[in-house]
């Protein structure tokens, strides 16, 4: 599978970033359309993926604070590799800006896929856009 995976601002690819987390959050998993988003967006570090016809297909985040998250992969993409790219994006990002740290909310269905990138569950399960969550984190 082709694709191209860029680090990105929400000034500049706000559309596509938008379009991925719309399909996959808001159409595919019900997510009430004014939790989706907020004001962090604009100070995130924003990772967009595309296709081989500049389509984007997968999209993720990072707060300055280290927090990673809305990690988003369209259905026809899951199980490609493309998340693990992603995160491993992210995380290299923090350890050039000397974080000690990441952190993100994991939904309980993918929490085999962080522990796999190295996360540890950190709290008790809670409920997130009526969606089950565990805190995880991984120091760098």
């Amino acid at each position: 599978m082709d694709y191209t995976l860029k680090i990105t601002s929400w000034d500049k690819d706000k559309d596509a970033l938008s379009l991925v987390r719309r399909k996959v959050f808001i159409e595919e998993q019900n997510v009430p359309e004014e939790l989706e988003w907020d004001e962090y967006d604009k100070d995130c570090i924003h990772i967009l993926v595309t296709d081989e016809n500049n389509t984007p297909i997968a999209t993720g985040r990072m707060k300055p604070d280290g927090h990673i998250g809305r990690m988003a992969v369209l259905k026809a993409y899951r199980r490609s590799g493309i998340g693990t790219q992603i995160l491993q994006s992210l995380t290299d990002k923090a350890r050039k800006l000397n974080l000690g740290s990441v952190y993100l909310h994991a939904q309980t269905v993918a929490l085999s896929f962080y522990e796999k990138q190295g996360f540890d569950v950190i709290s008790d399960e809670f409920m997130d856009a009526g969606i089950p969550h565990k805190s995880m984190k991984l120091d760098l």
